[in-house]
């Protein structure tokens, strides 16, 4: 009798547990749809004093539109010596189309341009391909290969860390590689590692959106670059001070 009971007992919740997992499931909401959103993001609008006296305005920034998988992307960067009569130096404006690759990488093709923002200035254009993405221990990387349009070949690298010292201040060491894959004489490049540049800046938030931040960097030519930039009696190496602000919205 009592076997007889147990099995009844587990006959009847099974059947009322599949009619509840049978009602749960025509009540389950549809699967949330793709949805497009953007950021403009500034990592570096600043004022710089370098240590021959200069003054420099600077910019930094990347906007992106789309979903998860597929974006479009703008990058621009560039910068302006006050008070020396040359125009603003654009060193890339490119729109690109990115695509996730894996959780934390994506690849973006595009095209790009540089040079001096002036009416007579001969723009340098390129196709540009760069591999961006969050590193392992949270270091931020950007790779780029950048081909102009007489095939001449140069490869950035920029990687940056966060080091968070409290909720709203960090630490952000920077590096900026910058290698040259093929000479150029139309536009003054020597083939192999041109430049590096190390930058450390500390920043507050105020509000997540706005993060003023000082710093200083070093910034050093290599190989045939350095040489060239010593026969003609200018110097190799720069360093100096920043005061600026990251913004994102």
């Amino acid at each position: 009798m009592k076997q007889l009971l147990a099995a009844g007992f587990i006959t009847l919740s099974l059947g009322s547990g599949n009619t509840a997992l049978a009602q749960s499931k025509d009540n389950w909401p549809s699967p949330i749809p793709d949805e497009n959103y953007g950021r403009v993001l500034f990592d570096r609008l600043e004022y710089t004093r370098t240590d021959e006296q200069q003054n420099r305005a600077v910019w930094d920034m990347q906007a992106w539109y789309g979903g998860d998988y597929h974006r479009f992307v703008f990058k621009s960067e560039g910068e302006n010596t006050q008070n020396d009569g040359m125009p603003t130096d654009l060193e890339r404006a490119e729109i690109l189309y990115g695509y996730l690759v894996s959780a934390f990488w994506s690849v973006q093709v595009g095209v790009g341009t540089k040079g001096e923002l002036s009416s007579d200035a001969d723009m340098e254009n390129y196709a540009v391909i760069s591999y961006q993405g969050l590193a392992p221990y949270w270091f931020e990387m950007e790779n780029s290969l950048r081909i102009n349009e007489d095939g001449d070949m140069q490869f950035i690298n920029e990687t940056e860390y966060d080091w968070q010292l409290s909720q709203v201040s960090y630490l952000q060491p920077r590096l900026e590689v910058v290698a040259n894959l093929t000479d150029s004489e139309k536009y003054n490049r020597h083939s192999g590692l041109s430049n590096i540049r190390l930058g450390l800046r500390y920043r507050h938030e105020i509000v997540r959106e706005i993060a003023p931040y000082v710093g200083v960097y070093y910034s050093k030519a290599l190989g045939n670059t350095a040489d060239a930039l010593k026969a003609n009696g200018e110097s190799t190496s720069e360093t100096g001070v920043v005061l600026g602000a990251r913004i994102w919205f």
